[in-house]
């Protein structure tokens, strides 16, 4: 019997182990592909933006991003602004409210025409309308033009406006495959016929004086006989023969300039681009 204890109490304990199974959970979840569908989708809209980028001109680009940046009237009767609150700002003298149709100071009520004011102010046409909206009317019609045939499309690609002091713009500029004149001459191309066709029939929807000016780009200072000054007052001049010749009245014309490349528009004074013409639609007051 004592011997039978004391082999019990030098037995070695038992030690029991418990191992826990974790059971496999089959599927580990799909977050990861629905980021990779997300980065996949983006770099393909970035791939289609590069590529409308490249193969649209500057007046399309404008085009689209004016058309996700629209300008709607809430209603046609409204204040005398052209927003929801009847004017630009709260600051803004010029957009007042009235009751009616509106009356400003570029939009002259009923009673105003009556008594004789109907004089164009600062800034606008002989026809009381403003450069804004002379702007609006010429962009309109060149692009209702330009969408009547495949040479009146390529003539367009030339041509680019804007809204300065003197007033509406019309800046027609060469192309690096596609100049407007022969060599370093002034005898204009086949484009440049178009063009001021094109532009002869949409000057006429306003009645404002014209200047031409003419812009080249510049030429190596090595040249012992430079030929800039004669070379862009020539070149306005031809453009302003085909103007009128097209059918512009030749009382509109005010004035040619040739600024030589002395106002370039790129940071290189050598690039094509800065090989322009631009006809100015004066302001009355011009």
């Amino acid at each position: 019997m004592g011997v039978w204890m004391a082999g019990q109490l030098n037995a070695a304990p038992v030690i029991i182990k418990r191992k826990k199974i974790i059971q496999a959970g089959g599927h580990h979840g799909g977050a990861w592909k629905v980021a990779y569908a997300d980065f996949v989708t983006a770099m393909m809209a970035f791939f289609m933006l590069m590529w409308l980028l490249n193969a649209t001109t500057e007046k399309q680009r404008k085009g689209l991003a004016d058309y996700f940046n629209p300008v709607i009237p809430i209603n046609r009767i409204s204040g005398g602004g052209n927003s929801a609150f009847g004017g630009d700002s709260v600051f803004s003298e010029d957009t007042l409210a009235k009751s009616g149709t509106g009356a400003t100071a570029e939009n002259a009520a009923a009673a105003d025409a009556a008594r004789g004011d109907t004089a164009p102010r600062p800034g606008q046409g002989a026809d009381g309308t403003s450069a804004e909206a002379q702007q609006q009317a010429v962009e309109k019609a060149l692009t209702a033009r330009g969408g009547e045939s495949m040479t009146m499309e390529r003539a367009l690609r030339h041509v680019i406006t804007r809204v300065t002091d003197e007033g509406l713009v019309i800046e027609v500029f060469d192309l690096p495959d596609v100049p407007l004149f022969i060599g370093n001459s002034a005898e204009p191309r086949p484009v440049t016929h178009d063009i001021a066709k094109l532009l002869s029939e949409t000057l006429g929807l306003a009645a404002n004086a014209l200047a031409v000016n003419g812009h080249v780009r510049a030429y190596p200072i090595t040249l012992i006989d430079n030929p800039v000054w004669d070379l862009s007052a020539a070149r306005a001049q031809a453009f302003r023969g085909l103007i009128e010749g097209a059918g512009l009245p030749t009382a509109r014309m005010q004035r040619i300039g040739g600024f030589a490349d002395r106002k370039p528009v790129t940071a290189d004074p050598m690039a094509v681009r800065n090989n322009r013409l631009e006809v100015i639609l004066l302001r009355k007051d011009r």
